[in-house]
């Protein structure tokens, strides 16, 4: 069975790798259409939030109808993949500034829920005393993934539409492999589909603080995740010449948000020996504390910048699995799928708000502040799982490790 497990594992963060290259593409390549169509700030954001609308309108559908514990998880990724992978070609074909490249974004969007929860439910499915670190691995391959279109941009220096190419080759493949892994022995028998069940996630206290702690944490990742690329090309340029900015944002913002895989492994390694509530509580302080400070180093020795950006990628993202690995322990093993799915589609409907919060925040005040209203989500985050430590139902994170 571990080589069953190793081997299903390793298949799903590839495949989670290549898929999720797709999130933010679009977004990588703003400064380059900027430069070449004129987009404003408005149609900036509206690339970024676009997919997070689509994300919710498919995590919605998802869960009204309980697809991902009715389908075979590897079956709705394949497919979420492929389309996703074609629709994203066709930024190549429109212009990037009409309505139809926001579409085509939003059908995007609509895939990615076809594809990261289903995975964290297989993930889940072979665990044992290691969900935190498994799902800890999941999603460092979507941080990994979120990261690449940043790489892929740099490669292709001024022309973007290498960035859509790549990405869009990757999420093809990823149709290709995902049916390569196997169900793991945990995956619970679907139910029949019930309004009820996915009520659940707010009607539960404890799954629902958990999910408090969840929300708290998105109201700050996707926003930094969309915004830091511009943040670095602003402050870089206060010391170097645009160009050489530019380029260097780029490997930057690359290695701010990549190194979050390493903050989601090690999130993941510690939360299953110290515990749920210890390891996000740690996470979101540093995080939130991250977001405070980065903004008065604005135009500040890069280097400086560059050390508070690492440490905000590790610690921005190293809590994130261990929400979901909270909801799947302390939720019916049957729903863990659909439960999964709203945990997150309530998420990322917290994340449009934020993405558009900081571009407004900076044009009254500057980048100097723009990235502190972030610090709220994660502080009221810290406070929601500190709450859940204390019910009984804690018992139940972690193999009692709360």
């Amino acid at each position: 069975m571990f080589a069953g497990k190793t081997r299903s594992v390793s298949i799903l963060v590839i495949t989670v790798v290549l898929a999720l290259a797709l999130w933010f593409s679009g977004t990588a390549v703003i400064p380059s259409l900027r430069a070449e169509f004129g987009l404003s700030g408005l149609q900036s954001s509206l690339f970024t939030s676009f997919v997070q609308i689509g994300f919710v309108a498919g995590a919605l559908v998802s869960a009204v109808l309980g697809l991902a514990d009715r389908i075979d998880p590897r079956r709705l990724i394949a497919l979420s993949a492929l389309i996703a992978g074609f629709v994203n070609l066709g930024l190549l074909y429109v212009d990037p500034t009409s309505i139809n490249a926001l579409v085509l974004r939003f059908i995007t969007g609509m895939c990615m829920a076809g594809i990261y929860p289903p995975s964290m439910k297989l993930v889940a499915g072979w665990a044992n005393v290691d969900l935190g670190l498994l799902v800890g691995i999941l999603v460092g391959s979507l941080t990994l993934g979120s990261a690449a279109p940043h790489l892929f941009n740099a490669w292709g220096g001024v022309d973007w539409r290498l960035t859509i190419e790549l990405s869009s080759a990757a999420a093809i493949t990823a149709s290709v492999i995902v049916s390569f892994a196997s169900l793991g022995p945990n995956q619970a028998a679907s139910q029949k589909f019930q309004t009820k069940n996915a009520m659940k996630a707010f009607t539960d206290r404890a799954v629902r603080l958990a999910n408090f702690g969840y929300l708290g944490h998105m109201w700050e990742l996707y926003a930094m995740w969309a915004w830091i690329g511009v943040f670095l090309s602003a402050s870089f340029a206060q010391s170097m010449p645009q160009g050489e900015a530019f380029f260097w944002a780029k490997y930057v913002t690359f290695a701010t948000i990549g190194i979050g895989a390493i903050g989601c492994i090690g999130g993941g390694y510690l939360a299953d020996r110290w515990g749920r509530t210890k390891s996000t509580v740690l996470a979101m302080a540093i995080s939130g504390t991250c977001a405070l400070i980065i903004g008065p180093l604005f135009g500040s020795a890069p280097w400086l910048v560059v050390i508070i950006c690492l440490i905000w990628g590790v610690s921005i993202i190293a809590d994130s699995a261990q929400f979901s690995a909270s909801v799947a322990e302390l939720s019916e093993k049957s729903l863990v799928g659909t439960m999964l799915t709203i945990q997150t589609c309530a998420g990322f409907l917290l994340t449009l708000f934020t993405i558009h919060l900081v571009p407004a925040v900076v044009s009254y005040f500057g980048w100097e502040y723009g990235f502190s209203v972030l610090a709220i989500g994660p502080y009221l985050g810290c406070v929601a799982m500190l709450r859940l430590r204390q019910l009984p139902e804690a018992e139940k994170l972690a193999g009692g490790k709360r």
